[in-house]
């Protein structure tokens, strides 16, 4: 039967293994981590509150009237115009409590403008799409639609996982 010195040293060792094993996967993960949030690519999870934050944007620019075509990423509280990324911004505050530039909201509505505009290649999709001379107010609605409704469907399939 070992003694009790010999067990002890043991379990110190396979824990000192164990923690010398570890340690990199933790530190990679945290730079991953780390390295995601500034990702124009990152595709966070969506969740409802994502879904609640697209409708609340198409309900902040429901309007022509209320389209500010000329956006710069700067979203004052006061505006009573909205570029499409600033309903999106607006709408995250009210519905998460703060802006998160790479929400998955956000993501995603970025996403779909690759996909509908491929032939495009912008530096910041949302203002860019925004101004883009081309794109009408039915375009940034359809923006909106569809991101909704891929939010929703990746939201069922989860669910039904």
């Amino acid at each position: 039967m070992p003694n009790k010195i010999s067990v002890t040293r043991i379990l110190f060792n396979c824990s000192l293994l164990v923690v010398t094993l570890l340690l990199p996967v933790a530190v990679i993960a945290q730079a991953t981590t780390t390295q995601s949030v500034g990702d124009s690519n990152v595709r966070p999870p969506v969740t409802k509150t994502d879904l609640q934050i697209i409708k609340r944007a198409r309900e902040i620019l429901d309007s022509p009237a209320k389209w500010n075509r000329a956006d710069n990423r700067e979203c004052p509280a006061e505006a009573k115009t909205f570029s499409l990324y600033c309903a999106l911004q607006r709408a995250t505050i009210e519905v998460a409590g703060k802006a998160e530039h790479r929400s998955a909201a956000q993501q995603e509505a970025r996403f779909v403008i690759d996909e509908i505009a491929a032939d495009r290649n912008y530096e910041h999709r949302l203002m860019n799409y925004n101004n883009d001379p081309t794109t009408t107010f039915a375009d940034i609605q359809e923006v909106f639609r569809i991101t909704e409704s891929l939010i929703a469907l990746r939201l069922k399939v989860k669910a039904s996982n």
